[in-house]
């Protein structure tokens, strides 16, 4: 089984996100390239990761299970709810290694995780999981109750944050979101709050 090329995945993303998916898709994978070089990862491995993040996210909710169930991969309760955004990670990660000729577990691994993190975490899934959340075209604004402008300065600092120490970034990202979702009444997975536990633990950001 051969891994499909970054410029091959590029084009088949184009033909089946839908064009607001695949820009993000793109800010992905080149934000990941970005951090991959300053923190000494495999950068084709990023790019491999950031195109395949969200492949599954082009299907239906009960298809992305079926793909899950008839692999026997375990969901969690929230992963497995109605309207669950977290599913497509799991459901993307077989697709890659099905559709797309993906063995490497870590870029795998990455995709798989890239909504909940956990604890652990191999340097491509760190930042696949922040190339996610701070890539180009994420604003954000909209996930606060304080003004947008002050929401977007903190989106600023974790970018420059996350070239400098990707616990740290890794760590923020997972607070602001559990504080979104706090301030939301949304629910919480039990995979992102023993992602940040541990990181909160770990991490010097102090949050």
């Amino acid at each position: 089984m051969k891994t499909w090329s970054v410029a091959k995945l590029r084009k088949e993303m184009e033909k089946t996100l839908e064009p607001k998916r695949y820009e993000h898709t793109l800010g992905v994978a080149y934000t990941a390239a970005t951090l991959a070089m300053v923190h000494g990862s495999d950068m084709e491995k990023a790019l491999t990761a950031g195109m395949l993040h969200d492949c599954a996210k082009c299907l239906s909710h009960h298809k992305q299970v079926q793909i899950c169930e008839k692999k026997r991969l375990k969901l969690s309760e929230m992963e497995a709810s109605e309207d669950s955004p977290l599913i497509h990670a799991k459901a993307g990660s077989i697709l890659a290694y099905e559709e797309y000729g993906v063995t490497d577990e870590d870029i795998l691994n990455a995709i798989s995780y890239h909504t909940t993190g956990r604890p652990h975490m191999s340097t491509l899934e760190k930042i696949i999981y922040i190339a996610d959340y701070i890539e180009p075209g994420r604003k954000h604004a909209k996930r606060t109750t304080d003004a947008s402008d002050t929401y977007l300065q903190s989106l600023a600092a974790t970018r420059k944050l996350a070239y400098m120490d990707l616990d740290a970034a890794l760590c923020r990202i997972l607070s602001d979101t559990l504080t979104y979702l706090s301030q939301k009444g949304g629910k919480i997975d039990s995979m992102t709050m023993e992602t940040y536990e541990y990181y909160r633990k770990t991490s010097d950001s102090g949050l």
